[in-house]
């Protein structure tokens, strides 16, 4: 038996890359699919209902269960009807991947307002809108589902030339972590995702335009740390980010120092003072990678 025997499962932006990934491995798994995608291009141009069904006739001849959906996860009835889609098709809902996103990288000087709302729209907006009725539709049929919020390493550290994909990917972090605080009266399980993978949308970063990908940073390779999040291997665990990448798998955590109390009114020198205290030691920002 499969560890998603008896699941079914919507993984937006699953007509390629990542979201393929997830939605063939889940299938071999024992779920039932909902493979979204809009089909546009990498910026979030055009649409193209061929990508995820391609996918689906993938998992069908691998003698898998999936339907395809086209619609855009990034406006409320789009969400509704991804999740009308699994209800139509299953009766049910038990997982959720939010995993649809676009890129337009430029430095923040020459990020266009349609550059900046395009991305917010689409990645945190867009699991904004998948995730609501989703999550309605657990908590009101007590189903104890996860969900799973697709975060990066750029908005959790930051990366050169992404202010607009980190900020949504930091948002997603946040909107994460209230997620899980408010699942456990409901026993639905919210997870943070931060993938690092060789896919149609990084395999022109600088680094990777020569040579052979390393087989780890596949998206094959990356879909296992995803199933065991959305299956019971994971027991009870929520509101944690997983690293998942060629470089290992890890949890990626906000911390905060000791700091120090003043004991009396204080100043902005007293920071300077206690600055050991206050702060992290700088590391390298090859060593946060």
């Amino acid at each position: 038996m499969g560890l998603l025997e008896g699941k079914v499962a919507i993984v937006t932006g699953a007509g390629n890359g990542l979201g393929e990934a997830y939605a063939k491995l889940f299938a071999q798994e024992g779920a039932a699919v909902v493979v979204n995608d809009l089909g546009g291009a990498r910026d979030g141009t055009g649409a193209d209902s061929s990508a995820a069904e391609k996918v689906v006739e993938e998992i069908a001849r691998a003698g898998g269960r999936a339907v395809a959906n086209g619609d855009d996860v990034s406006n409320v009835e789009g969400g509704r009807r991804i999740l009308k889609a699994a209800l139509d098709a299953y009766g049910r809902v038990d997982v959720l991947v939010n995993n649809a996103g676009i890129l337009r990288d430029k430095t923040f000087a020459n990020t266009s307002e349609a550059d900046w709302d395009a991305v917010i729209k689409v990645h945190l907006k867009g699991a904004y809108c998948v995730s609501l009725p989703v999550w309605s539709w657990m908590k009101d049929n007590v189903v104890k589902g996860v969900i799973v919020m697709t975060s990066s390493t750029s908005g959790l550290y930051g990366n050169f030339g992404q202010s607009n994909y980190g900020a949504a990917k930091a948002g997603l972090y946040g909107f994460m972590r209230v997620l899980a605080i408010e699942g456990r009266k409901y026993g639905i399980r919210v997870w943070g995702l931060a993938p690092g993978a060789f896919t149609r949308m990084t395999s022109d970063l600088p680094g990777r335009r020569d040579g052979e990908p390393d087989p780890l940073s596949l998206p094959a390779a990356i879909a296992p740390g995803v199933l065991y999040m959305v299956s019971d291997l994971s027991g009870d665990r929520t509101g944690v980010v997983l690293g998942v990448s060629s470089r290992g798998v890890r949890e990626i955590k906000m911390l905060q120092t000791k700091g120090f109390r003043p004991t009396a009114a204080w100043t902005a020198a007293d920071v300077a003072a206690h600055a050991d205290e206050v702060f992290f030691p700088e590391e390298p920002a090859t060593a946060r990678a």
